[in-house]
């Protein structure tokens, strides 16, 4: 178990070290370029964005709407990776990660443009709402099904089954040290509330999400404005505090600036998911009138989560001037730094805030885990046993330690990302083509564009519901 252990970190600390840092920077870069800044352009359309995106030939409650999958996506963005790992990032690489995490959220922005926009281009319909992601264009576009079976496994592995265990090992602890509740108990309660939902599929989840996800990051964020009003005079030192430690000689010759990097961009990754391959799977469910309206809502997902979110628990983290070295890391160290603000009500916010961020993650993942099972068989038998394997998971994830489990699911959730990235980029023409006929019928003077699989006459036969 030792060697196993001692293995997958090695193995972790070469993929992320080393090939995907590169690879998300790249690929951000790429496509920030190619889409011309699309995560800046995209910012005037705010006010419309999730009007006017149905089709009118479509019956809209047969179908997931563009706010509901918008709200799935940010369900499962917004986690314990907005609380517990702005805590780690902070903890391993010092203040100078959360600068880092602003970079990939701002250039991420982009891959996620491209891959939620591909999703819908290749979406196919389902029982209930339409079916899509990355295992659904690397088999259709790409004409690679065994590239899509393998990201398919990567992802229900990651997000079905690792990711689910966190967010209840995560809801349990804070629970335990908020209220003395046993992890046994609260895990049991998770356990029937996932299985309560799960079982009524992606409209129960849509329903859900779309009712909690508004509730949760409003009431984080006004509670984190509390905060920095109460230490407006902190504000500039944090900001300094931040890009000195981002980008000083002192943390450059102590091989600091490569820890604020590595785990900037890794926890980055795991909160706002861009380019992983993870959000496209609800995108493609989203029934709307273009590609590129899902594709620039899904974009605006990852700046709620990073800048917005995991911003709001940093600046609580350090304007409670908790030391570097401190023993507390994760939710923890956040519920210190919150109570050192407000009083004892800190450990209650934080475990009222991580049980309708990490709950909402779970219906999320589940979700993600779902559209790929369908993928891989269309057994109801297999659906069926993976909706049982999630709860169990969930009631494992809140007894357990999981130290290794955090580490696996790095892994595997590096190489899904890889996989994924891989196959936007050979792919990745579509989104430009399909954002330039967005903005071609805008200069026209259309409010609404509208895509009709005719535009794109050399891959016609494989669009199925355009």
């Amino acid at each position: 178990m030792e060697f196993f252990t001692q293995f997958i970190d090695w193995a972790n600390g070469i993929l992320w070290t080393y090939v995907l840092v590169a690879m998300l920077i790249c690929c951000a870069v790429w496509f920030t370029i190619r889409c011309k800044f699309v995560q800046v352009t995209m910012l005037r359309d705010l006010p419309v964005m999730f009007r006017n995106c149905t089709r009118p030939d479509d019956d809209e409650d047969e179908h997931i709407s563009s706010f509901q999958a918008f709200a799935i996506s940010i369900a499962s963005r917004v986690g314990t990776g907005n609380l517990a790992g702005v805590a780690v990032a902070i903890t391993l690489g010092g203040p100078g990660a959360v600068f880092w995490m602003w970079l990939i959220a701002f250039l991420g922005a982009s891959s996620a443009f491209v891959e939620s926009t591909l999703a819908q281009l290749y979406k196919i319909r389902g029982e209930s709402s339409f079916i899509g992601g990355p295992a659904y264009y690397m088999s259709i576009g790409l004409k690679k099904p065994w590239m899509g079976a393998i990201f398919s496994v990567l992802l229900i592995l990651t997000f079905g089954f690792a990711f689910n265990s966190l967010q209840s090992n995560t809801i349990c602890q804070a629970f335990e040290e908020a209220f003395s509740i046993p992890p046994s108990y609260m895990g049991t309660v998770l356990t029937v509330l996932t299985l309560a939902i799960i079982f009524g599929g992606i409209q129960s989840i849509a329903r859900v999400s779309s009712i909690i996800v508004p509730f949760m990051a409003l009431g984080y964020i006004l509670l984190a404005l509390v905060v920095i009003v109460m230490n407006i005079t902190e504000i500039p030192h944090v900001l300094s505090l931040i890009i000195s430690h981002a980008f000083g000689w002192e943390q450059g010759l102590a091989g600091g600036l490569g820890a604020a990097i590595q785990q900037g961009i890794r926890r980055g990754l795991y909160s706002n998911e861009a380019g992983m391959g993870s959000a496209p799977n609800v995108a493609a469910t989203a029934d709307v009138s273009h590609p590129v309206k899902q594709g620039k809502v899904q974009a605006i997902s990852v700046f709620s989560d990073t800048l917005i979110i995991c911003s709001c628990t940093a600046f609580i983290i350090l304007v409670a001037g908790i030391p570097e070295g401190c023993d507390a890391s994760g939710i923890k160290l956040t519920q210190i730094a919150l109570c050192q603000q407000i009083g004892p009500w800190g450990n209650i916010a934080v475990a009222i805030a991580i049980f309708f961020f990490a709950y909402s993650s779970v219906l999320g993942n589940y979700y993600y885990g779902e559209a790929n099972v369908q993928y891989l068989s269309k057994k109801p038998w297999v659906l069926t046993l993976y909706r049982i394997i999630v709860a169990a998971m969930v009631l494992f994830g809140s007894i357990a330690s999981l130290s290794t489990v955090w580490n696996l699911a790095d892994l595997f959730m590096g190489l899904m990302t890889i996989c994924n990235l891989i196959a936007i980029v050979l792919l990745g023409k579509y989104a430009f083509r399909l954002l330039e006929d967005y903005r071609a019928q805008k200069r026209q003077g259309i409010k609404d564009p509208v895509f009709t699989k005719d535009k794109m006459p050399d891959i016609a036969d494989d669009l199925q519901c355009w």
